[in-house]
């Protein structure tokens, strides 16, 4: 008797978002780990202080939520008017999540006087790919590293 695999029922929700709070660490930090791409090699190297850090010092992070549930996230660093974190969790991926969020941290870094806003992530990875799209400059890459960057529009 040959079983067929059904294909994963898709999620249903209307995702909200919001400014991310000290309770959101654990959840962005268990998203985080659960990526299959831009690995962290050492899982210590993030720590929850630095999450605190980039909420409360640094930065601004903002949540996707989807029934109730912490799906996604983005930091902005105002300091250097950079990306420091985009990630969704595996299994709600292409619902638009990354592209808001971005936009909101984009916005964000504008709005405090900055002209440019870069990041970098690793190269032949969705993530290249995603900036690509949205309209990013890519720079050359490096053996380990993609830089991409975003001028504000006049």
């Amino acid at each position: 008797m040959q079983t067929s695999i059904q294909p994963l029922q898709p999620l249903r929700y209307i995702p909200s978002f919001r400014q991310a709070v000290g309770a959101d660490i654990p959840a962005m930090s268990r998203i985080r780990l659960s990526v299959t791409e831009n690995v962290l090699s050492d899982p210590a190297r993030v720590t929850p202080q630095m999450y605190l850090d980039f909420l409360d010092k640094s930065g601004r992070g903002w949540v996707a939520e989807g029934n109730g549930e912490v799906v996604a996230f983005c930091y902005a660093d105002k300091e250097n008017a950079s990306i420091w974190a985009l990630f969704v969790c595996p299994g709600h991926e292409g619902r638009g999540l990354a592209r808001a969020l971005l936009a909101q941290a984009v916005d964000w870094l504008f709005a405090l006087g900055h002209e440019r806003v870069h990041l970098s992530t690793t190269p032949g990875t969705r993530a290249d790919r995603f900036y690509a799209a949205q309209g990013w400059l890519r720079h050359e890459p490096g053996a380990t590293e993609v830089v991409y960057s975003l001028t504000r529009q006049a």
